[in-house]
């Protein structure tokens, strides 16, 4: 059954599919999938052509706009967009703590959720396509983690697309795991910098919260243990337009005096436990490092072992001198399956996952050399997500892709730039600039 209803300049569909869980095996079990149709109010009655959203990632929904937010409006203008919650994700079929079980123990969950990367979805894509467009060719726009799903989708099933737009969202075309952390970590270490010169006074509060955190134990509200490892992970919102700001705003207020001296304050171990919890988003922590498998190496738990590789992010080490405190950035490591109450009992099926060594290719170079469809990719300069030089690289093997090298937005610039980023991507595909 299709829903519709309306927001403020829109009407939105609700939009159900199924399809097989293992497309080489489409006679077996299924699952569900959710999109939701947008169309402006005033198109909603003529025969629009079709936008397809894939979400950053990997494991979030499609955004959840309110009318015509952030790139949408742009959209609006020619299309109408389904925006897709990926396979689970969202309102699609779950996959978290309390629906893995069902699948039975930690190798049986390993192996179903070995199912849930970029191929994947793909398939997905083209299994219900047809029933969207009538089987007309769509087009992609690609954010993040969904751009890497683009360049699949254009290694893999370039015919039912008629143009493709990525947004921070090009990948390497064979680095591992490895290659794309060591990487990684340089560029983190350059935002944390540049957030100490905009808040040089973040300097000693994060060196405050760090030494409170290695001699005390701290369980925040959720049950979440909050250890320095963690506190560091917080440097995951220096990738976005405000996280800086945020992340200023957030230590700000890190500590209460009580009658039992300075403790950290209810206010920020709530907002504390809302940036760290995975339990909206667990397919985040489980698969992150499974979307670089390819080669049939394991990726066993690539970012804590090239952490090693860089001692000044040991916050132990740091707090014995006088430098500043580093934090991490998008990165998934194994204690997180032990601080976080949404993980811990997903940490033999993580280690199963870090452990596969029959991770199959996710793109096709020969192919992409080969592309005709009209492709244009946004790729943010120090981009502290995705490697610009690897961006750049795979730009150059995806023949007519036209890439646009902006230093004026960070990785979430689709969203903070409004239909700029959007409108820009477009004029690309179709050669106007």
């Amino acid at each position: 059954m299709t829903v519709s209803y309306r927001q403020p300049g829109v009407v939105l569909t609700d939009r159900h599919f199924t399809v097989p869980l293992d497309h080489d095996d489409p006679t077996a079990e299924t699952i569900q999938l959710y999109g939701r149709e947008v169309v402006a109010s005033d198109r909603a009655r003529q025969d629009l052509p079709w936008l397809v959203y894939l979400q950053g990632g990997p494991g979030f929904g499609a955004n959840r706009f309110v009318g015509r937010q952030a790139w949408l409006g742009r959209a609006l203008e020619e299309y109408r967009v389904l925006l897709l919650d990926q396979r689970g994700t969202g309102h699609s079929t779950p996959a978290n703590r309390q629906t893995l079980p069902l699948r039975g123990g930690p190798a049986e969950q390993a192996d179903y959720l070995a199912r849930f990367r970029a191929d994947s979805i793909v398939r997905d894509c083209e299994a219900i396509r047809p029933q969207v467009t009538g089987g007309a060719p769509w087009t992609v726009l690609g954010q993040s983690f969904g751009g890497f799903c683009t360049v699949t989708y254009l290694s893999k099933a370039p015919e039912g697309l008629a143009a493709a737009m990525l947004t921070g969202g090009l990948p390497s075309l064979h680095a591992h795991a490895e290659d794309v952390y060591r990487a990684a970590y340089p560029r983190i270490e350059r935002k944390v910098v540049a957030h100490y010169a905009r808040y040089p006074q973040d300097v000693e509060r994060a060196r405050r919260i760090a030494d409170h955190l290695l001699h005390h134990e701290v369980t925040l509200p959720n049950g979440y243990r909050f250890t320095v490892e963690a506190f560091q992970s917080l440097g995951i919102l220096l990738g976005g337009a405000e996280g800086s700001h945020q992340l200023h705003f957030l230590l700000e207020r890190a500590f209460v005096r009580t009658p039992r001296g300075l403790e950290l304050s209810d206010a920020f171990q709530e907002e504390v436990q809302g940036l760290l919890s995975y339990a909206g988003h667990p397919l985040y922590a489980l698969v992150h490092e499974a979307i670089y498998g390819q080669d049939g190496r394991p990726t066993a738990w690539s970012a804590e072992r090239v952490r090693a590789e860089f001692p000044q992010f040991d916050a132990a080490k740091t707090l014995t001198g006088d430098a500043p405190l580093l934090f991490t950035g998008e990165s998934v490591h194994p204690w997180m399956f032990d601080c976080d109450p949404a993980l811990r009992p997903l940490r033999e099926t993580a280690e199963h996952l870090a452990a596969r060594t029959d991770w199959q290719p996710l793109y096709d170079p020969a192919r992409l050399a080969a592309n005709e469809v009209p492709v244009a990719a946004a790729v943010y300069h120090d981009d502290m997500y995705v490697d610009t030089a690897h961006s750049l690289e795979t730009a150059r093997a995806i023949h007519g892709l036209r890439p646009w090298v902006t230093n004026e937005f960070e990785h979430d610039g689709v969203r903070a730039g409004g239909p700029r980023v959007l409108d820009r991507l477009l004029a690309l595909t179709r050669d106007e600039v």
